[in-house]
């Protein structure tokens, strides 16, 4: 876990700047003499804040997961119909992925990089975000709400759309963060039936 003063000004500044960068050239394209030199510190001004590269990693994946799931599930109103919760829990998502991709492309495509024991505190965040979406799309089916044949796939296919948009968002056709967020919940309905 992070050191005590992992909170400071200046580790999030740390943070920031490791984000950009492993956004720009991946995690083991990154060294943390790139990170604090964006920041015009020394080589070593990281580690009174992050014991390794790995741990700044997982502080990020960790703020970024949570921030994710904290977004899906203000997004669910579990009295809502199951078309609905679908439709705000896909945009909330979507919206994340867009409006954050820069954090998102490292949270999503760096994982491999974490040490087993951070990787699994992360995929139980993981799990937890999925879990939004399935209830979702298993008590549609099972009220008749939805017309599908695996919850499992749906959840799967709906799950990978969202994810993805970190990859390639903005385009030439796609500039709206919120624009884009209706139009994968129209997406998400057309998948449910």
């Amino acid at each position: 876990m992070t050191t005590k003063t992992s909170d400071s000004v200046a580790a999030e500044r740390i943070r920031r700047a490791a984000v950009e960068a492993f956004a720009e050239s991946g995690y083991g394209g990154t060294s943390t003499r790139e990170i604090t030199k964006r920041l015009g510190m020394s080589a070593t001004a990281m580690y009174p804040h992050y014991r390794s590269k790995e741990e700044l990693l997982f502080t990020i994946s960790l703020e970024g997961h949570q921030s994710a799931l904290v977004a899906l599930q203000s997004a669910d109103d579990p009295t809502a119909g199951h078309l609905e919760r679908l439709r705000s829990v896909v945009a909330a998502f979507t919206l994340w992925q867009a409006e954050q991709r820069q954090l998102a492309r490292v949270v999503q495509y760096e994982l491999n990089a974490l040490s087993p024991a951070h990787y699994k505190a992360i995929a139980a965040i993981r799990r937890d975000t999925t879990d939004v979406i399935t209830a979702i799309v298993e008590g549609g089916k099972k009220s008749g709400d939805f017309t599908i044949g695996k919850p499992d796939d749906v959840v799967l296919a709906i799950s990978s759309l969202c994810v993805d948009v970190c990859r390639w968002f903005p385009s030439t056709s796609h500039r709206d963060p919120e624009i884009l967020a209706q139009t994968y919940a129209d997406i998400a309905q057309k998948l449910v039936g």
